[in-house]
């Protein structure tokens, strides 16, 4: 029998990961983004990683465009960042509400700041997957600032807990 749409949701769900934006220039300089929890490495030499997209997102024709993207590793006080991207019915206005910011390497990849991680990356190849786009990119720069992840499990947000000894 095979495994429902819902249970294999659920199952998936209970995967942490940590919660990235994937952003994407439109060529005209306007910045487009997506959260995304399917990205992952794939090599370390060449250093290269993917990251999964529905073939619904608003933003998956710019990455089909374009040759390159960045995918910024959200800290763990940029929730709202990551419900923004993540609604598809948001509102242009409310990167200006949220204080959303960008900027761009010399190449022209438009990364998020700030956020724990900025990974610049050339696109190396694309790959149709079911419902979904595996888009592969050589990480190119990276950028590092200090803080914690933000995390997604079971649908929700959360938070690594400090360990004390």
């Amino acid at each position: 029998m095979p495994v429902s749409k819902e249970a294999f949701r659920k199952m998936l769900g209970l995967f942490a990961t940590g919660v990235t934006v994937v952003t994407v220039s439109n060529g005209e300089g306007k910045v487009h983004g997506m959260t995304a929890n399917a990205f992952t490495s794939v090599s370390l030499v060449p250093p290269l990683i993917l990251v999964c997209v529905d073939h619904r997102s608003r933003t998956l024709p710019l990455l089909l465009d374009q040759n390159s993207f960045g995918v910024n590793v959200l800290r763990d006080d940029q929730e709202a960042v990551a419900s923004h991207y993540a609604n598809p019915d948001r509102a242009d206005e409310d990167v200006n509400k949220l204080s959303i910011e960008f900027w761009h390497t010399e190449e022209g990849i438009p990364l998020l700041k700030p956020c724990l991680v900025q990974i610049a990356c050339r696109k190396t190849a694309t790959h149709e997957a079911g419902d979904h786009t595996i888009f592969i990119g050589e990480v190119t720069q990276t950028f590092l600032e200090e803080g914690k992840p933000l995390l997604f499990y079971a649908g929700k947000y959360g938070r690594l807990k400090d360990q004390r000894s």
